[in-house]
């Protein structure tokens, strides 16, 4: 779970003049499917993109072993529908925003390194499948075909090429892969997640090549509706446990810190077993330990007991400097790193991402 702010300069500079996100943006698109709400998900169609909806993520992470060194990486790809340019006739207009951020954890050298791309679809540099995934922003990729997902970035101080294989069932979250995020119905995104992805390939870092392997976590959203306006952050967990069993919890706040909102799921790792839909105050996030941002001051709270209907647990970032700062060109400043998942006795059942938002200042959609 994660979505994307942006800085005016960095859409100036691909030409967009209009605002991303109108107050009427429900009126400008297609609305839910009449009933329920939603529609029933199809695959392969829906691994690809949503070009009518209004914002979309495919959002990788994992924790990536090369003999004793640690790592943890992410690779977001975004795309957003800009609402003022769709009427416009000019092949240069930017009627999707492709962009993408990067990052790597190196546990024992405890330093993270970030980057980050940006572009206007089309004219080969940019595009996004509605077919299948198949997202490319120049020589950023993640792809999909009958051997698995293929993971690829090249920066100027880390790179990787990842193959990531499917192991268990694709995870529909929320209602048949339709999650609330609001007290408003229309609040929700289609959400699913690809958990216990096997994985290896190479991770290029301090000019050297790491043979890698590890596991990872894919989650792919799309959503026509903004936040609560009362939220101005969440916190976030996608946990793949130990024993197979996956685990994802999240809570949006408002300015006082309270939970306006909360959900996630867990499944068994028993074949054919069904997940367990976590209901609106049934996850509770309680801080147990703090670390302050020495770039932003931002203080985050690094250490949780999240408690769920199916147990009690404790993450504990692996490393606490885990900061993305991007304000120089998307905007975004919020924490994301590999975490551990521990039991009530503290024993470690997994490994996983927490990403939190809205502490360095309230989200911003626009």
């Amino acid at each position: 779970m994660t979505w994307p702010c942006f800085s005016r300069r960095s859409l100036l500079a691909l030409g967009v003049t209009a605002p991303l996100w109108p107050q009427n943006v429900q009126a400008q698109l297609p609305a839910p499917s009449p009933g329920s709400g939603h529609r029933a998900l199809q695959f392969p169609n829906d691994l690809g993109s949503h070009p009518d909806f209004a914002i979309e993520w495919w959002y990788l992470t994992g924790r990536l072993l090369s003999g004793e060194r640690e790592f943890g990486f992410q690779l977001t790809f975004f795309r957003s529908r800009v609402p003022g340019t769709q009427q416009m006739r000019s092949a240069f207009a930017a009627k999707q925003l492709v962009f993408a951020h990067a990052a790597i954890t190196d546990v024992q050298g405890k330093k993270l390194r970030h980057d980050q791309r940006i572009a206007r679809e089309g004219f080969g540099v940019a595009q996004a499948s509605d077919l299948d995934t198949r997202i490319t922003l120049r020589d950023w990729s993640l792809v999909r075909d009958a051997q698995g997902y293929f993971a690829q970035m090249s920066g100027p101080e880390f790179g990787f090429t990842l193959k990531l294989q499917e192991t268990q069932a694709l995870l529909l979250q929320g209602e048949q892969g339709w999650s609330r995020k609001g007290p408003q119905a229309e609040q929700a995104s289609y959400y699913y997640s690809l958990p216990q992805l096997k994985t290896s390939g190479i991770l290029r870092l301090e000019g050297r090549d790491f043979p890698v392997e590890g596991t990872a976590w894919l989650d792919h959203e799309w959503s026509q509706s903004l936040l609560d306006p009362q939220a101005v952050g969440w916190d976030w967990i996608g946990m793949n446990l130990l024993d197979g069993s996956v685990l994802t919890a999240f809570q949006l706040r408002d300015k006082s810190g309270a939970a306006l909102w909360d959900g996630g799921s867990f499944r068994s790792p028993s074949k054919g077993a069904p997940a367990q839909t976590f209901s609106r105050g049934e996850v509770v996030f309680k801080p147990l330990r703090f670390w302050t941002s020495t770039l932003t001051k931002a203080r985050y709270p690094v250490e949780w007991q999240v408690q769920t209907p199916t147990n009690v647990y404790i993450v504990k970032a692996v490393i606490e400097a885990q900061e993305l700062d991007s304000r120089n060109s998307t905007g975004a400043v919020y924490w994301e790193g590999l975490s551990e998942l521990l039991d009530r006795q503290g024993r470690l059942v997994g490994r996983g991402y927490l990403e939190m938002t809205g502490y360095a200042s309230p989200l911003r959609l626009g």
